[in-house]
């Protein structure tokens, strides 16, 4: 696919979701909320799904 974007869901749900349409899918948790505080942009799309340009390696969130 030719994706622009980093597609965000709103919930794990909704990931597990989306992402199991290829195969098992991997959520990763992003720090969206720091994401927009330092300015970052993000779009909703029609289908009301959350997009960015990209997401920097330090909003992602790793689970212990």
């Amino acid at each position: 696919m030719n994706r622009l974007h980093v597609h965000l869901s709103i919930d794990e749900a909704s990931a597990f979701l989306v992402g199991q349409r290829k195969g098992k899918p991997v959520i990763l948790e992003i720090n969206a909320r720091q994401m927009q505080d330092d300015g970052l942009v993000f779009y909703k799309s029609e289908n009301d799904v959350w997009l960015t340009d990209a997401v920097a390696p330090h909003y992602i969130q790793f689970p212990v």
